[in-house]
């Protein structure tokens, strides 16, 4: 029986109820909220684009760099955290085919990142916080330009998501290791060493009669792999927002710590190594590990080279914890051996773990061709463009020389990390929705499939569409995080809003197409409380 049959098989059991059960629901909520809150981001996205042709009379300055600091935290958190979190937390344990450990520490998850997303936004929006995604020091505690009322509440919004973020991995590993009530004693520590890949590193090196079969699946190893740096992001983001919450709330009660030091060039460094194991370490292994998953459902086949990706995946975790220092190639300060080691060279090795993972993944397509042209087989070949787009890009900007040029520019926004982000990951999680949509809602079949094709070009050109126009602007000298008033660069603006215009368009066809598939009382269902059935939480519909 191959994967795929697993899979449905698995599915058919868990979902023959009509009404949908709590689990179900459960990742709906996760699904529709990081969708609406895509939303958010990119009608800020627009509005900014609108900006930076002509400045906006109705807004501000200083509300333009409010929104230029919440647009990719509502985008990263408010959306992406979101749907993956909502999807791997319904993954792990069907994949396992055992009980989610905690169905009320996945509903915190859920809460914690809606409203500490909200909290954060609806800070910056009020009080015009501004101090940039990257929270540099000393800006986020500069009372001087902000308010410290407003940062306080950003960063506590901030910290709400980080403790969901903490809840979400603990349910992972507890889900990965434990033994629910009733069933035969599971080997948790070689289940969790089979998940973080050193089984599959193992292999590499022993005769093909002596290879041990791996205790979890590949999907669930790339989901316990990622996780490692998720819970070491929100580590150090959890730790910087104290550091930050001390100083503002010291300022709110008459306490000034001005004087205190907190040495510059080590914050950048401990924030961007944070930083970067979401930005470079977990987008990568989570998406290889969404591709792998996507391509052995379509195409119903083992994956290719199975031994090899689970070796990746632990090769992976040393490339992702010493590659940040690519973010401090222009700092003066910055010691040079790190710009080189870390900056230069061990980015250079992210081309060799990304570019394997998509040659896994095509060569697992490859292998069951012809395949029908579905709309998961489409938005899975457009977010591996997307990340073949955005990788050499990032590997050409992390060359000393180059990055005095590109660093500060539109390029490192455009061509890198919006088609990154936009396109690669974003297309690989519209995949993951469409395959995904008729087991969450009990067989709902598409309302319409010419909404889906416009959904799929429109979101493809729209982003690379507005990467390309936003990357020359930069190689023309157009600096990021600047308002131009002279029209200067208004031809590539004009060009990028327009294709960031295709972005909405189609995403709000997605939206209309889900909604009209489910009907709105639908939509409202999912929202509405259920009783908890524990047998619902079962993954397969017999009993172990």
């Amino acid at each position: 029986m191959t994967f795929k049959d697993t899979f449905l098989n698995g599915a058919q059991g868990l979902f023959k109820p009509v009404s949908l059960t709590p689990m179900q629901k459960l990742v709906l909520r996760f699904v529709v909220v990081g969708l609406i809150y895509y939303a958010f981001a990119t009608i800020e996205g627009m509005i900014m684009r609108i900006y930076q042709i002509e400045p906006i009379s109705a807004i501000a300055d200083y509300q333009y760099f409010a929104i230029l600091t919440a647009h990719p935290l509502v985008g990263i958190f408010g959306s992406t955290y979101s749907i993956v979190f909502g999807a791997f937390l319904f993954l792990v344990p069907f994949l396992m085919k055992k009980p989610i450990w905690s169905y009320k520490l996945a509903n915190w998850t859920f809460l914690l990142i809606a409203l500490g997303t909200f909290v954060f936004w609806f800070a910056g929006f009020v009080s015009h916080f501004a101090p940039l995604y990257t929270l540099y020091w000393p800006l986020p505690a500069d009372f001087s330009q902000f308010s410290p009322l407003g940062g306080t509440f950003f960063v506590l919004g901030i910290a709400l998501v980080m403790v969901g973020t903490v809840f979400f991995v603990i349910n992972i590993f507890k889900t990965i290791t434990y033994t629910p009530e009733g069933w035969d004693k599971q080997p948790a520590g070689a289940m969790l060493g089979s998940a973080l890949g050193f089984s599959g590193l193992k292999n590499l090196f022993r005769k093909k009669e002596d290879k041990k079969d791996h205790l979890v699946s590949l999907p669930v190893a790339a989901i316990a792999r990622g996780t490692v740096d998720t819970a070491l992001n929100a580590g150090i983001i959890l730790f910087t927002g104290v550091l930050i919450l001390v100083y503002l709330v010291s300022h709110l009660f008459g306490v000034d710590l001005k004087n205190t030091a907190v040495d510059a060039l080590l914050y950048k460094n401990w924030f961007w190594w944070g930083l970067d194991l979401i930005a470079d370490g977990l987008v990568l292994i989570f998406v290889a590990g969404t591709w792998y998953l996507l391509a052995m459902l379509i195409t119903g086949k083992n994956l290719f080279m199975q031994n090899y990706a689970r070796a990746a995946l632990f090769i992976e975790m040393v490339v992702s914890w010493t590659v940040w220092s690519h973010h401090l190639l222009s700092d003066q300060a910055q010691p040079g051996f790190l710009k080189v080691l870390s900056g230069e060279m061990v980015t250079a090795f992210e081309l060799i773990t990304q570019g394997l993972a998509f040659f896994i993944t095509l060569a697992t397509l490859w292998s069951a061709r012809p395949l029908k042209m579905s709309n998961e087989l489409k938005f899975l070949l457009g977010g591996l463009l997307g990340f073949a787009l955005a990788v050499p890009a990032g590997i050409m900007q992390a060359d000393i020389g180059l990055n005095r040029i590109l660093h500060n520019t539109q390029w490192i926004v455009g061509p890198h990390v919006h088609v990154a982000i936009l396109v690669g990951l974003t297309m690989t999680l519209y995949s993951a929705i469409y395959i995904l949509f008729p087991i969450l809602t009990n067989g709902a079949k598409l309302y319409s499939q010419k909404l889906a094709t416009f959904h799929f070009w429109a979101h493809l050109i729209g982003g690379i569409g507005m990467g390309a126009f936003m990357g020359m602007a930069g190689l023309k000298g157009m600096l990021r995080r600047t308002i131009y008033v002279n029209g200067e660069y208004n031809i590539y603006m004009v060009l990028a809003a327009l294709c960031g215009g295709l972005l909405l368009v189609g995403f709000l066809a997605f939206f209309l197409n889900i909604v009209m598939s489910v009907g709105l009382k639908g939509v409202i269902g999912i929202f509405t409380p259920s009783k908890l059935n524990p047998k619902e939480l079962l993954p397969v519909s017999e009993n172990k």
